[in-house]
């Protein structure tokens, strides 16, 4: 394989579609497996990609000697049972958020990351947008003092957007887990885990899905911050992950569909309260700067930032939530050690 020395698999290969751009631009990796069920979908990456296996039952895959990555991008509902036959098998694995919609499977993986010394990653890739990177390095230069406030969104609608085989309409997976997770998750790495969740949810827009698909959360965070996320997954608009970190010294506004962050900070702007932008490219999904640094870390061997037990954590803040809406009362969010 010449430089490209580490191979990559990838199942999955809807959600998987960004996976494949990543490995096959990566110059140390190489896409020689896919698996989907899918078969016209199988044939086609094949012809787009060249893989010297494609299959449609992940098993087959598991002994490959040149699979080193494996990337599962499979329904969310699968993660914990392939990422951990793939750990077992020697793999490294990249998981697509969220790490799973329970906690009893994410603890499941933390610990066969343990038991196995392989390296994880969850794909929380909202971390990776420029403009979401670029207001947390702003926050923490403290361009806008102490956080007291941060706010996030997940308005994404599902109407057309069923996922195959109507994946996203299994009862098993509730909208503010598996597409919340990203807003969760940003306001975690922004402002550290929250402590405690208080949430309402109704369901009035996707009336024949089996869950709700509107959440309101308010979130307890460290140092006395405030959290709040919107879930909308039958929403009547364009896609927004609009966010807002309220410091006592400034405000940040972005999202990562716009080509700008706005910050209003008397640090810099005086004491007449105005925005200037910060232009940013637009890159949403950025699962390509994702797996370069996945890829990074394994061949120098350093931490990954968004390791197993950071993707237990989102699920668990998550969880709290969900539990909230249902209990009627604030749920505390269960605290995810190293095992």
């Amino acid at each position: 394989m010449g430089e490209r020395n580490l191979g990559a698999a990838v199942i999955g290969l809807k959600m998987g579609s960004g996976h494949l751009r990543g490995y096959a631009s990566n110059p140390k990796t190489t896409v020689v497996a896919i698996c989907d069920p899918d078969k016209d979908l199988l044939e086609r990456r094949r012809e787009e990609y060249g893989p010297r296996m494609a299959v449609t039952d992940y098993r087959e895959l598991l002994n490959e000697p040149d699979i080193h990555i494996v990337s599962v991008a499979s329904p969310d509902y699968f993660h914990a049972e392939q990422c951990v036959s793939f750990l077992k098998a020697g793999k490294d694995v990249l998981c697509e958020k969220p790490l799973t919609l329970g906690l009893e499977e994410a603890l499941g993986i933390v610990q066969a990351v343990r038991e196995t010394g392989r390296r994880f990653m969850v794909g929380q890739v909202c971390r990776y947008a420029p403009g979401f990177a670029l207001a947390k390095r702003l926050v923490d230069r403290g361009e806008i003092g102490d956080l007291y406030l941060v706010e996030s969104e997940y308005a994404h609608s599902y109407r057309e957007a069923r996922g195959a085989g109507d994946w996203r309409v299994d009862p098993r997976r509730e909208p503010f887990i598996g597409g919340g997770c990203h807003a969760v998750d940003l306001l975690r790495w922004v402002a550290g885990d929250p402590v405690e969740a208080f949430a309402y949810a109704n369901h009035k827009c996707l009336t024949d899905w089996p869950m709700n698909d509107c959440t309101m959360a308010v979130y307890r965070f460290p140092n006395e911050v405030i959290g709040k996320v919107m879930v909308s997954v039958g929403c009547v608009r364009p896609y927004t992950m609009r966010s807002v970190f309220y410091g006592t010294e400034g405000t940040i506004v972005c999202d990562n569909q716009s080509s700008s962050i706005q910050m209003c900070s008397r640090k810099n702007f005086g004491s007449e309260p105005s925005f200037a932008d910060f232009p940013v490219e637009i890159a949403h999904h950025n699962v390509t700067a994702e797996i370069a640094e996945f890829v990074e870390c394994i061949s120098g061997d350093k931490p990954i930032p968004t390791n197993e037990l950071e993707g237990a954590r989102t699920v668990a803040a998550c969880l709290a939530a969900v539990e909230s809406a249902r209990s009627g009362k604030p749920e505390r969010v269960a605290r995810i050690e190293s095992v």
